[in-house]
């Protein structure tokens, strides 16, 4: 997350860059002591996520900042002032601002806002990354199933990449991941003509699982064999969990981490595994419930997107 910090006095946007960095919620981009220079290309050139601006300042206030930047600038606000009156704070939250802190800065009060607003913004990235790869399959134009075999190692590529990214292309559930982003897409293909058609796992693991065995087989075989293929899976999309978080703990701003963390697991439960890992259980790892089904529709659709960039 990057973070701009306007109020007139130095020892709060001081505290306030501190907490901040000893919390390591993100960087401090920028700083000022007034509204008065302040526009959105510039907050946009520095690529803010979160406005800390006070509402009482000498020369622009913050409300009158605020409407001059609101319609260019798409980053969240939270808003520091000593007053509190009902009638400044309706302005605020009329303009947008959904955050408030009173000041003098309480330091559990403002971590609490500000991981609220990551947390939002973290999830609000996740649903447009999501309509983002959904909008692109749609627009794909499908040329019979003859054409999507020979699409088939390109997106295997496409998925080979993403698994290398999330730490686990050396897994052994890697393999059935794979094999499960190209099930789906000769699933989806043959079901393009009905609605939210995407195959429940179910379907998905019976799926690969009957491509794989060999004739005669039996119900008990291909139950038997798609339960370990998803056991596997399990275990490597934990794996990829873990690795993540372990990135986040490293660097919260690295790459890897802002763009996969939430969009395949909800951040809620990364930062979970982010604990734990700080925690350094003594071997002793605290079971962590994971989303298969969000992982591998997040998995499919980000490969899908990949293999039609290129």
């Amino acid at each position: 997350m990057r973070f701009f910090i306007v109020d007139d006095d130095e020892a709060v946007r001081s505290s306030l860059a501190q907490l901040i960095e000893d919390e390591e919620l993100g960087i401090v981009a920028g700083e000022a002591e007034d509204g008065a220079e302040l526009t959105a290309s510039y907050l946009n050139d520095l690529h803010i996520d979160i406005l800390c601006i006070d509402l009482l300042m000498p020369e622009r206030d913050g409300l009158e900042t605020i409407r001059a930047i609101k319609d260019e600038f798409h980053g969240k606000y939270l808003m520091l002032s000593q007053v509190e009156t009902k009638e400044l704070i309706g302005q605020a939250y009329t303009l947008g601002v959904e955050y408030y802190v009173t000041k003098p800065i309480n330091r559990v009060e403002v971590l609490s806002v500000l991981h609220l607003m990551i947390e939002r913004l973290h999830l609000e990235h996740s649903i447009e990354n999501i309509q983002h790869s959904l909008k692109s399959v749609m627009q794909f134009q499908q040329r019979g199933q003859t054409k999507t075999k020979q699409r088939g190692k390109s997106l295997a590529e496409a998925g080979q990449f993403l698994l290398a990214e999330l730490g686990i292309v050396g897994e052994k559930g890697s393999k059935d991941l794979l094999d499960m982003i190209l099930f789906t897409d000769q699933y989806l293909a043959l079901h393009a003509d009905q609605h939210d058609s995407f195959p429940s796992l179910k379907i998905i693991f019976t799926g690969i699982t009957e491509d794989k065995l060999s004739e005669p087989y039996t119900s008990a075989d291909i139950a038997r064999e798609a339960k370990a293929a998803e056991q596997r899976v399990r275990r490597a999309i934990n794996q990829s969990l873990k690795h993540i978080a372990s990135l986040g703990l490293t660097d919260f701003s690295h790459p890897t981490f802002e763009n996969y963390a939430s969009k395949f697991f909800d951040f809620t439960i990364v930062r979970k595994k982010m604990s734990e890992l700080t925690k350094e259980m003594s071997g002793r790892e605290e079971h962590t419930r994971i989303n298969v089904k969000k992982f591998v529709q997040v998995l499919y659709y980000e490969a899908k997107r990949i293999f039609m960039e290129d």
